[in-house]
């Protein structure tokens, strides 16, 4: 893939924007830069009544000029218009009232299975990762739960992962390379980002790959990258390209 890093976290945050309605309630996690700077943009763009949700507790941040490099950090409390903590972020999602959760994962298969968990076997590792967190309680009880990961090849999308996190209710996957969704229990090919192209998703994806046709995700227009500059200053979108 011979794109930019701009290039790959313009598009992946455009394409979570467009995911985003007016209205919803959407909350992010920890090193969730990306879906950070896409609620914002989406709120800036199409959906103004969009309720921002995040780690530290805050609601509807002021601005993201001052988040700092764990997206989950006091600044994002500081101004924000309402107090409302994890513990009452799960309570929501359990209740049916988180309509977006966006959450990560290291490995992904072809039946929609998360691994958060181990690489290898479960009782002698090769890497030991920090497990479920809120993506075991959040993933099957959000109404979407939308997986971002910025690394595409056949060590993350696998034909069965090494260990089920969670399972189930997987809406859309955003890679540098597609869109995934999940659909008739397995994941499908929803579209190829334009500065990729179908045989690359082939050659780094440990699955074969099932797709109603060919479509290409719609570029990032010259009003969505302006108002991202406007959104995202101090370019945070960029810390996870790479990772």
């Amino acid at each position: 893939m011979s794109a930019s890093p701009q290039t790959i976290a313009d598009t992946m945050v455009c394409v979570m924007a467009r995911l985003l309605q007016d209205g919803e309630r959407v909350f992010h996690g920890v090193a969730s830069h990306m879906p950070m700077v896409a609620m914002a943009l989406a709120k800036r763009l199409h959906a103004p009544n969009l309720v921002q949700l995040n780690i530290p507790g805050g609601v509807n941040p002021s601005s993201l000029h001052r988040a700092n490099v764990s997206s989950a950090g006091g600044d994002l409390l500081a101004g924000a218009e309402s107090y409302f903590p994890l513990m009452d972020i799960f309570d929501l999602s359990m209740r049916g009232g988180l309509d977006v959760a966006f959450l990560g994962g290291v490995q992904f298969d072809v039946h929609g299975n998360v691994n958060a968990s181990v690489i290898g076997d479960y009782r002698k590792p090769k890497v030991r990762m920090p497990g479920g967190a809120g993506s075991a309680v959040l993933i099957p009880t959000a109404k979407k739960a939308i997986i971002w990961r910025t690394k595409h090849d056949r060590r993350t999308f696998v034909e069965q992962v090494d260990f089920v996190t969670t399972r189930g209710n997987v809406w859309k996957i955003v890679t540098p390379l597609c869109v995934f969704e999940y659909r008739q229990g397995r994941l499908w090919l929803d579209s190829v980002h334009p500065h990729s192209f179908l045989d690359e998703v082939r050659e780094n994806t440990g699955f074969e790959l099932q797709y109603d046709e060919i479509r290409t995700t719609p570029a990032p227009t010259a009003r969505e990258l302006a108002a991202l500059r406007q959104v995202d200053p101090r370019n945070w979108r960029l810390k996870e390209v790479g990772r």
